[in-house]
């Protein structure tokens, strides 16, 4: 869809869900204020960091990190059990020390992202310290993620110059004009079944989603740093002269890559000297479930099928900005800085600390949804996972103003071999 209606006709996993009451194509759609008149409503002490708040919230993570280290120290061990009763309940123990291990070191995650925005204390270069050393910790290059994810706030929801989960169009999924499937993508999708299709959406972005994106095999950008098109180039994180990446910020990719090679280094070392399990059980297992977190996060807040994205000469700052989407994560928000139910608010304005979202997302929204154009979705998030994995799998291009579609409506090729 290019500068025509919304989406129609509506997908049936589409029917009767939360919808985003702004439609940019809606004559009748509201005037969009400006960044000036949504930051006026928010009070000015939300916009206060704090070093000791911040470093607070450091030490309740870490606390809370030992403390489940310690508590399974006592009552699991890293050898495999023969037994199959006892190896059931050993699977079990580890699984659960993996998910709420993952869990608290999300939050550690959420923290090193606030530095990286400038947003955890007044200092950046306490920011960037207290950050690299969270971030590389976890095997995230601090510096090339503060770099792409700024990017990510400049330019969210833009159809070519965006970053992380940019959509890819019909053509690069394989449809023809007639809609016939002539690739892996679209093939696949057929091949595998709706349900299947969708489970395998999940897995790939959860569980090798982020490893592909710092590689620059999945969801970046498909222009450079100065604004041309890619091309056959990769846009990975690690290599200073990537085409992401600026020369004047090159030195400090190169200190996050060296860093990175020596963290995995100092794991390979590690299993070489107590063996590949306990590595892997008490730090591999916990670090695919905080990756799965934080791509969990950047896929939900900002896709649905009725959140547009923009091409050129379409998109602006705040429409990007206010296709940001606050959703519920009961517990999990105590653990991640609610990170995700005060997205709106963080897309506005990055450099708030999280600790004053909530106040100011109430703001927000007082301003924001008289005008329609508040986007907050009351659906559990792993049903909005599983709804947004089945109908967000493509846009038909890079131009005008466009809405997510789903294979799921796209004709199979027998039938449109059958009405040939």
């Amino acid at each position: 869809m290019g500068k025509g209606g919304r989406s129609e006709p509506v997908s049936k996993s589409q029917e009767n869900v939360w919808r985003s009451p702004y439609n940019p194509l809606d004559p009748k759609a509201p005037e969009l204020p400006t960044k000036g008149q949504i930051k006026a409503v928010i009070p000015e002490h939300c916009f206060q960091r704090s070093y000791v708040r911040s470093m607070m919230y450091v030490f309740r993570d870490t606390a809370m990190s030992a403390a489940l280290v310690y508590a399974t120290k006592q009552v699991l061990s890293t050898e495999i059990p023969t037994q199959p009763l006892e190896l059931a309940l050993w699977a079990l123990g580890w699984s659960f020390y993996a998910f709420w291990q993952g869990t608290i070191l999300t939050g550690h995650w959420v923290l090193a992202h606030e530095c990286g925005h400038g947003a955890f204390s007044p200092s950046q270069t306490w920011n960037d310290i207290c950050g690299f050393i969270m971030h590389q910790a976890l095997l995230v290059p601090y510096f090339a993620w503060q770099y792409s994810h700024a990017k990510h706030h400049r330019r969210t929801n833009h159809l070519v110059d965006g970053e992380s989960h940019v959509p890819s169009t019909a053509k690069d999924n394989g449809l023809g004009e007639n809609n016939e499937r002539n690739s892996f993508y679209a093939a696949w999708h057929e091949a595998m079944g709706d349900g299947a299709f969708a489970a395998f959406q999940i897995w790939s972005h959860l569980v090798v989603g982020w490893p592909l994106y710092l590689l620059g095999l999945a969801s970046t950008g498909k222009v450079d740093y100065k604004g041309e098109p890619l091309g056959d180039n990769i846009m990975d994180h690690f290599r200073p002269n990537s085409p992401m990446f600026p020369p004047k910020v090159q030195n400090k990719i190169l200190l996050s890559t060296v860093t990175e090679i020596l963290s995995i280094a100092g794991l390979g070392y590690l299993m070489y000297k107590v063996g590949p399990m306990p590595v892997i059980l008490w730090y591999g297992n916990p670090y695919m479930v905080t990756n799965a977190w934080l791509v969990l996060y950047t896929w939900l807040q900002h896709t649905d099928p009725s959140i547009p994205h923009y091409g050129d000469g379409h998109w602006t700052w705040v429409k990007g900005a206010l296709s940001t989407i606050d959703r519920p994560y009961g517990i999990f928000d105590f653990f991640h800085h609610k990170i995700g139910s005060t997205h709106v608010a963080h897309h506005l304005f990055h450099e708030m600390p999280f600790d004053h979202a909530d106040e100011a997302t109430a703001a927000i929204k007082d301003f924001l949804e008289p005008k329609g154009l508040y986007n907050y979705d009351p659906t559990p998030w792993w049903m909005a996972m599983w709804r947004i994995a089945r109908t967000c799998h493509y846009v038909e291009s890079n131009e005008g103003i466009q809405y997510p579609k789903s294979l799921e409506d796209v004709p199979l090729t027998k039938d449109l071999k059958k009405n040939a």
